[in-house]
């Protein structure tokens, strides 16, 4: 079969092929532990649940908006307002089938062939996959540990030429945890003014944030940094609502409508059920959201000094999200593995721990553990790991 040739350049999930392996050493009786999990461990809220069944109840079961219900629409906008003093018209909104979707269409109506998209590394795994499959080109700006993971001003200005069409801001980030301050985005939107480019802003993280920092959207910065910037969100990580697969878009009309208009011919329109869910998700009481932050911050704080006691694990304490990225380049090397994804493969088969290799987010000394799992579960991986590090360690 001669392929397309858009996806003969994709790049294979690395967290899912390490899930794989983890599944199949399960189905054969093995105790594995896996910290690859992106999503939170809860099930959705029981008043998302129950509203979801009553819209079905009610024959709220036919097709809506390819850009989704009105009274969603109205809810995001409510939300936005609410949470972020950011002001949208529903002609600025679209809903997609998560946010993930709604990325990818995003970049399927911005770019032509050639054009550039500016992503920090380390990046969520299909940001590069999702803007080759438009035909555009992923530009890599490497922020460092010493950075906080956070690429500066001058980085991007440099990074920039006459085809670059956008820049990725994603915070809190998937894989990091890290978040940008008011005062980082106020200098990354004042470069993106001066060149005149977009800005697509992840936020999808937004609700879980830990200590004394705060979420900032670089939309609410100023009326150049709103006109210029794609929000990108959803329900997804806030309330626990994965399988729903209901993300947003809010920005500029135009590229809206053109979001729009190319999802009626893919899509149809986000799932009707789902829809309603995220209706109440929106507009229904936050408890159980606030309940779930609390958990992954204390999970948070229980395991982390455990990480940094494992030799050769370079680890910074995360501010939002669900993940931990450890520098292990070191414990690799003295564990005799040539790569860090030879440690990982080894991780999984003898101490049967499953973490995702930092080669898939772009940053290979690194691996991504998620904490969005039990405490319990949580200190036996660790204890796994720091065993097989100290009896392979090697002076």
């Amino acid at each position: 079969m001669n392929l397309a040739n858009r996806v003969k350049t994709l790049t294979p999930s690395t967290t899912l092929a390490i899930t794989a392996k983890a599944n199949e050493l399960k189905a054969q009786g093995v105790n594995i532990i896996g910290l690859g999990a992106g999503e939170p461990d809860y099930n959705t809220p029981e008043n998302i649940l129950e509203a979801a069944y009553q819209s079905m109840k009610d024959g709220k079961t036919k097709y809506t908006p390819a850009g989704g219900l009105p009274a969603l629409k109205e809810a995001i906008i409510n939300k936005l307002q609410r949470d972020q003093q950011l002001s949208y018209q529903p002609k600025e909104v679209m809903v997609g089938i998560g946010a993930k979707h709604v990325l990818y269409t995003l970049f399927q109506v911005l770019l032509n062939e050639g054009d550039e998209v500016i992503i920090p590394i380390p990046y969520w795994v299909s940001y590069p996959e999702q803007v080759k499959l438009a035909q555009g080109v992923p530009v890599y700006i490497e922020a460092t540990a010493s950075q906080e993971y956070k690429i500066s001003p001058q980085q991007l200005r440099e990074a920039i030429t006459d085809r670059t069409k956008a820049v990725i801001i994603n915070t809190p980030s998937n894989p990091t945890g890290m978040i940008y301050s008011k005062e980082e985005l106020e200098a990354l939107a004042e470069v993106c003014r001066e060149f005149d480019i977009l800005i697509v802003s992840d936020e999808i993280y937004e609700k879980l944030i830990y200590g004394d920092v705060g979420h900032t959207s670089i939309a609410t910065l100023s009326e150049d940094a709103k006109n210029r910037t794609i929000l990108i969100n959803g329900v997804s990580k806030s309330h626990s609502m994965t399988g729903w697969r209901i993300g947003y878009a809010a920005g500029d009309a135009q590229l809206i409508k053109a979001m729009t208009d190319l999802a009626s011919h893919s899509t149809s329109n986000p799932t009707t059920t789902s829809q309603y869910a995220a209706i109440e998700a929106y507009n229904g009481p936050q408890d159980a959201v606030e309940e779930m932050r609390q958990a992954f911050e204390s999970r948070l704080e229980a395991i982390f000094p455990k990480l940094q006691a494992i030799p050769g694990f370079q680890v910074i304490r995360p501010q939002g999200a669900f993940y931990l990225l450890p520098d292990v380049s070191e414990a690799a090397e003295k564990t005799g593995f040539t790569s860090v994804d030879d440690f990982v493969a080894a991780l999984l088969t003898e101490a049967n721990v499953a973490v995702i290799p930092g080669s898939g987010f772009g940053a290979h000394s690194t691996i991504r553990l998620s904490y969005a799992t039990s405490l319990e579960t949580l200190t036996e991986a660790v204890e796994r790991i720091h065993q097989f590090v100290t009896s392979k360690w090697k002076d």
